[in-house]
């Protein structure tokens, strides 16, 4: 119900918003300046704790029909910070990613990513759509190059950088450079006029990006190499769930004993006013069940 109303307020009043802590003209300003804090963000409690910690930009998933209805939760949630959200994989046309991306920004988002060709990008751009673009180890075509570090050759570093140019020139404002080597990084960064987003890839760009599961060791698997883990919410999840299991035992086992309800736990009824009710109802000479 929540999601649902959060939803057809933001298409309903997509102006009434506070001010961001940033626009893009703003970040464009401070490129070279100094490197953003940039986290990934898939709840409102997280969103509202990076505001809250001075994280500087936030991205979310829009790829989904969960994920669309979640944004303006995310928004609300951190109504001061500039938050991309990411479209989903295999957009068919221009038109399509059109709609999306101006989809995303009416339901409160700053910008949009978008992992598709710079032919998708231009024509996003061109409309005024601000997008983020990415390179590197880019997950979703990953079967064309692996999951390894990308441009560690001579050719492969040349391509990155031609690639870049190709994003710059389709009218992408920032592109997500990840497990890229960070001297190569810190080069391409200085030679763009787009924002780049490390992700894996140092501290030689615009901004240091890392997804929330990472910092909070929110899962199973190793942390990527290119990751710290600052807290154990992992382990966190499986206390609270083994709390839940006692006290549902311990309810299991106070009823079956009859030690719940308590009479603190009641409310009564003047024993007058019941035996009144009971002899308006029953039949001359019939016990009432319970009574």
């Amino acid at each position: 119900m929540a999601i649902e109303f959060a939803r057809a307020f933001a298409y309903s009043c997509p102006m009434l918003r506070p001010r961001k802590k940033y626009t893009v003209h703003d970040l464009q300003q401070l490129k070279g300046q100094r490197c953003l804090t940039h986290i990934h963000v898939k709840s409102p409690e997280e969103a509202a704790a990076g505001e809250a910690a001075g994280v500087d930009l936030m991205s979310c998933s829009f790829d989904s029909p969960e994920a669309q209805a979640r944004l303006p939760l995310l928004v609300a949630a951190a109504p001061h910070s500039f938050l991309s959200a990411a479209t989903p994989h295999g957009l068919a046309s221009p038109e399509e990613a059109i709609r999306v991306g101006f989809r995303a920004l009416e339901a409160g988002a700053s910008s949009v990513y978008c992992s598709s060709s710079p032919f998708i990008i231009e024509a996003m751009a061109r409309e005024g759509l601000p997008v983020v673009g990415h390179l590197g180890l880019v997950p979703r075509h990953a079967t064309w190059t692996g999951y390894r570090a990308i441009g560690r050759t001579v050719d492969e570093a040349r391509r990155l950088y031609g690639k870049m140019k190709e994003l710059e020139a389709a009218g992408a404002y920032a592109a997500e450079l990840e497990v890229v080597p960070h001297n190569l990084a810190r080069f391409l960064s200085a030679h763009t006029r787009m924002l780049l987003m490390s992700l894996g890839s140092g501290a030689g760009c615009d901004t240091q990006f890392l997804f929330s599961d990472d910092i909070l060791g929110d899962y199973e698997e190793r942390p990527p190499r290119h990751a710290r883990a600052y807290r154990n919410f992992l382990e966190e999840h499986r206390r609270l769930q083994r709390e839940r299991v006692a006290a549902f035992g311990e309810y299991v086992a106070e009823v079956k004993e009859g030690r719940f309800p308590e009479r603190a736990h009641l409310v009564e009824m003047d024993p007058a006013l019941l035996d009144e009710v009971v002899r308006s109802i029953a039949p001359h000479g019939q016990k009432v069940a319970g009574s």
